[in-house]
């Protein structure tokens, strides 16, 4: 199954007062797994950064005044994302950026049921826990020293961790060890059964002889008041 874990940095919260998507960063995974492949992009926003925005993500108008507008290069995006599962973490806003960028552009908005969001999952996995990135992090015992700021292609590469963890990756590996484990014995027990049989030996006599039997009747009879009796 194809999947594609993506996080945005944009100039606010909301695209509907004029903010904008300045980059956005996209992992893709299969069956759980990093491909490698990676998709990332800076955009011109025609338009100032304010000083908020630019403290979470370190992004200035002035570098971003030679990046392409997003219309330019929509389809390197697009071509990308293919027709696979968004993950996100918080999706609604990330969707809602995304949307709202290409509806400005006259392209379709990515439909609403390939959002998946991690926030929802961590939140029935661990109620009334922290559910940032960076908490989700530790709770794996992920490694974000390197993320001195936020920035969409590492967020999208260390949510791709994090989902793992939420779908449950290490039991995953548990479980593929356990199989292995069946499949072993499973070929122990076939070699044996197909090993060249021996000799046949007469089975040893495992009966009480008489004398025991009248050991084991005189070492009773010397128990006073027993259990069972």
């Amino acid at each position: 199954m194809r999947e594609i874990v993506f996080d945005t940095e944009t100039t606010g919260l909301d695209p509907k007062t004029g903010d904008r998507m300045v980059e956005i960063g996209c992992v893709e995974m299969v069956n759980l797994v990093p491909t490698g492949n990676t998709y990332h992009a800076y955009y011109n926003p025609e338009r100032d950064m304010p000083a908020g925005a630019e403290a979470v993500h370190g992004l200035s108008a002035a570098f971003l005044s030679d990046k392409p507008l997003f219309r330019d290069i929509a389809h390197e995006l697009l071509d990308f994302i293919g027709d696979a599962p968004l993950i996100a973490h918080n999706a609604g806003f990330d969707f809602g950026f995304l949307n709202a960028e290409l509806t400005l552009i006259d392209r379709e908005p990515v439909c609403m049921s390939r959002m998946i969001d991690t926030v929802a999952i961590a939140k029935k996995r661990h109620p009334g826990a922290k559910l940032s990135l960076d908490a989700l992090c530790t709770r794996y015992g992920i490694d974000r020293s390197h993320r001195v700021k936020h920035g969409a292609l590492l967020d999208a590469e260390l949510l791709a961790q994090v989902y793992v963890e939420l779908k449950g990756g290490r039991q995953i590996g548990l479980e593929l060890a356990a199989e292995a484990t069946v499949v072993e014995i499973e070929q122990e027990t076939v070699a044996v059964r197909q090993a060249p049989e021996g000799p046949r030996r007469e089975p040893r006599p495992h009966a009480p002889s008489p004398e025991e039997l009248a050991r084991h009747r005189k070492f009773m009879s010397g128990i006073e008041n027993p259990l069972w009796g």
